[in-house]
């Protein structure tokens, strides 16, 4: 679990890293997920956030409800982002808390499992972010090779989903983290 840990706080540091480097012309500028623009893309990740000590604690979606429904980013995303990653950060931190289930829209899942998921898509994200803005686009390479090797068994039921793209052509000369983006739609 410590593993996990780890990779999760190593992800998110990347994340924040970018979200440090938004000028405040940039909140509006498209992202490689086309839905999004910058500001989209950082409320989605920041959201995940939100999520992750209510549902390690055992509530349900239904019993969480609206309470993190609407803008949850304010006037001060960098803020915003750090608090709610460090309220995320210790509901995790807990080696029993990641033990159990939780109750996820599509049904019950490990909770260890529920934190690979939240930390490919903060590392991933990063990637989008620092594309995004003109950041620093190398991803931390550990958290690159845990999370290929999480998301390659269940890659196709991610796309069904409709949380990737279908995949890319890799250069043929592709480095972990092309591989990575090219798996996830990204190149």
């Amino acid at each position: 679990m410590s593993t996990l840990i780890d990779r999760y706080v190593r992800a998110t540091d990347g994340f924040a890293q970018r979200l440090q480097a938004i000028r405040p012309d940039q909140w509006n500028e498209p992202t490689p997920c086309t839905d999004w623009d910058v500001r989209a893309l950082v409320a989605h990740v920041h959201d995940e956030q939100l999520w992750i000590p209510p549902l390690l604690a055992g509530e349900t979606i239904a019993g969480v409800g609206d309470r993190f429904a609407g803008d949850q980013l304010g006037d001060d995303p960098v803020q915003a982002w750090s608090s709610a990653r460090q309220l995320a950060l210790e509901a995790a931190s807990s080696e029993a808390s990641l033990r159990g289930l939780v109750h996820l829209s599509y049904g019950d899942e490990q909770a260890e499992t529920y934190l690979w998921q939240v930390t490919s898509d903060s590392l991933i994200h990063s990637w989008d972010l620092a594309r995004a803005i003109g950041a620093w686009e190398r991803l931390d390479p550990d958290c690159v090779d845990a999370v290929t090797e999480f998301l390659t068994p269940q890659i196709a039921g991610w796309r069904n989903a409709g949380a990737f793209a279908a995949a890319v052509a890799e250069p043929a000369d592709a480095d972990p983290q092309a591989r990575l983006l090219a798996m996830t739609g990204r190149g």
